[in-house]
């Protein structure tokens, strides 16, 4: 699940950098058409032999618990299932991390699905952004970035799409390894 902000309002902004790597994985693996739920847009792919569920939802950041909750639901899947994929304040633009389990950072969207769920069990995709120079940090995420910060969350979205190909086929630890460091 990659989480933004529905709207145009909102494409090409820091926040939606989610949305971003579930759009490049779908056209990348040939995903089906797009399908809707009540609270996601979802398309179903296969990648590594595995069945993968890509899901982008149609909720505000700060109520991405709705979408998350839904899918689990109707699909009964466990925490440990959920790959999120998300903007990170706390790392410089163009870096990923993945891990697996620990808390919201501070990130609304995440803390959303945690209270949602109950847990912080599930695998997190960061995609830094970097903190602003000046300014809070609510227009920062909400801005579109200037072009030479935009190749590098670019670079970053095309990164993730590889990070997670690897994840289903060899493993968190594998992904890990290869993916978090400087771009």
């Amino acid at each position: 699940m990659g989480l933004g902000n529905p709207g145009e309002r909102y494409s090409g902004t820091r926040h939606n950098l989610g949305y971003g790597v579930v759009e490049l994985f779908s056209r990348s693996s040939g995903a089906g058409r797009p399908f809707q739920l009540r609270h996601s847009c979802c398309a179903a792919a296969v990648c590594r032999s595995q069945r993968v569920l890509l899901v982008q939802p149609r909720t505000f950041m700060n109520l991405s618990g709705r979408a998350v909750a839904e899918l689990m639901r109707r699909y009964r899947l466990k925490p440990a299932q959920l790959i999120l994929i998300y903007d990170d304040l706390d790392l410089p633009p163009g870096w990923l991390r993945l891990r697996s389990g620990g808390g919201s950072g501070g990130h609304r969207g995440v803390q959303s699905v945690i209270d949602t769920i109950g847990t912080g069990d599930f695998v997190r995709l960061r995609l830094g952004i970097g903190k602003p120079l000046s300014g809070d940090s609510a227009s920062h995420v909400l801005e579109v970035p200037p072009p030479p910060e935009r190749e590098l969350l670019d670079g970053a979205v095309e990164r993730a799409v590889e990070a997670l190909i690897v994840f289903l086929g060899q493993g968190l630890e594998e992904s890990m390894n290869r993916f978090n460091r400087p771009p």
